[in-house]
């Protein structure tokens, strides 16, 4: 397997090379070449199967001449000790596939704990400490801190935007301690984006430092994000019905990793883009023309993403043509008043309590099935625990919400961050004194 960037499909680099270089000098993103197409067949006969097992099969067929046998059924067993089950609101009609059973309560624990893995692996073949820039919106902060806590020769910075994330995330960012530590933004998740971009492109830190990302802007944080596409088919494929998946989206990465497994085979019928009022790639399905702008603050913070870095990839899954995107992808969005609607009615009709992104999803899901009439079977991903949004849910549905233990024992703990400025300046100047 090798990756090529997005700006230059001719130049190619290695596996561990995109792993840990994570973006390529040019700033594209990384993708993978020869993308194979397993098929619908590869598909059906591991759709049962665990997510774990489902992970390993696939992992050996895009890594089996790389990675040995046992270290790679080692490394996806260790990864994912938990499932992605769907539940059935609608028989027959409408699920939810839960994400949020990982340690980190969120869909990012199955990228990042992969992730973790690969790089412990291939780590163990230089003696340099790698240094992961991580900027979060909320959930991948968490899943990525919990991840990587304590991987031997990895050291993690996780970049947070100040007073945009629940008080429960931030526990998950600032408490660790160890390898982990935060740096609290002056500013919006774009701009910590920013700064990690900005980063990888600095040639005075890449020249004493092994930079990489635990972002969506990796491709291996994409790549096993699939396995739960997969696992959700195999779940729903007996009502015989096309399947379609509505999928809460911020950055992108988690529509491009059911892109991905679409183009290896998996029968995905159609997606659907469900936002908030950050609905730059909504607009672009119905316009043509892509907008990026400043992001918006909204109750679903974790898709308050103005710039999505992932549009190139998923455009260019879909060969760069607007009409194979459009054929492909449906887009919608609510803004608070309407989420926070969609929260109610969704608990009265289902008698299910979803976080606002969660609510997003399946409010996408419906407004598709009420548009298109086509008789589907759709799913649309939970992607965090109602409780990682506790003060909100509950004030919402009027309902108590509990805390599992593992995320109620952090609430506990101090808070340790740095604040800085959105200037990367700022940045450079306090993450050079930490390492």
């Amino acid at each position: 397997m090798r990756f090529y960037s997005t700006n230059s499909p001719s130049v190619t680099v290695s596996t561990k090379q995109a792993l840990f270089q994570s973006m390529p000098a040019d700033k594209g993103l990384y993708m993978p070449t020869p993308l194979p197409y397993l098929g619908a067949d590869f598909f059906s006969a591991i759709a049962n199967q665990s997510l774990a097992d489902i992970g390993f099969a696939i992992s050996q067929a895009l890594f089996g001449d790389e990675i040995n046998k046992s270290d790679l059924e080692d490394l996806t067993h260790y990864a994912f000790p938990f499932s992605t089950p769907v539940i059935e609101l609608e028989a027959g009609k409408v699920g939810v596939l839960e994400l949020f059973h990982g340690p980190s309560l969120a869909f990012k624990d199955v990228g990042a704990r992969y992730m973790a893995g690969l790089m412990s692996y291939f780590s163990k073949q230089t003696d340099k400490e790698i240094n992961i820039l991580v900027a979060t919106s909320g959930d991948t902060g968490g899943a990525v801190a919990m991840g990587f806590h304590n991987v031997p020769g990895v050291r993690v910075s996780i970049l947070y935007p100040s007073g945009r994330v629940s008080d429960l995330q931030e526990k998950q960012l600032t408490t660790l301690g160890g390898n982990i530590q935060a740096f609290e933004v002056d500013g919006s998740f774009d701009d910590c984006q920013a700064i990690v971009k900005q980063a990888f492109v600095d040639s005075e830190l890449n020249a004493h430092l092994a930079l990489s990302s635990a972002n969506s802007i990796n491709i291996f944080r994409l790549i096993p994000q699939g396995f739960y596409y997969v696992s959700a088919f195999g779940q729903v494929r007996s009502s015989g019905k096309p399947v379609v998946f509505s999928t809460p989206s911020g950055n992108f990465g988690n529509l491009s990793a059911g892109a991905l497994v679409q183009k290896m085979g998996l029968p995905v019928s159609h997606f659907v883009a469900a936002t908030n009022l950050n609905h730059v790639v909504p607009n672009y399905l119905k316009t043509g023309d892509y907008v990026p702008k400043a992001s918006i603050a909204t109750i679903s913070n974790a898709m308050d993403v103005g710039s999505p870095s992932n549009f190139i990839r998923l455009s260019h899954l879909y060969d760069d043509r607007y009409d194979q995107f459009k054929a492909n992808v449906s887009g919608y969005f609510f803004d608070d008043d309407e989420t926070r609607d969609g929260m109610k009615r969704i608990y009265e009709a289902y008698d299910y309590i979803s976080c606002p992104h969660t609510a997003i999803g399946i409010m996408g899901l419906e407004k598709y099935l009420t548009d298109t009439k086509q008789d589907v079977t759709g799913v649309a991903l939970a992607t965090a625990h109602p409780s990682k949004f506790k003060p909100l849910v509950e004030d919402v549905l009027n309902v108590s919400v509990e805390v599992p233990d593992r995320l109620a024992e952090l609430a506990q703990r101090e808070k340790n961050s740095f604040r800085i400025s959105a200037n990367y300046a700022d940045f450079k100047e306090s993450f050079l004194l930490t390492v």
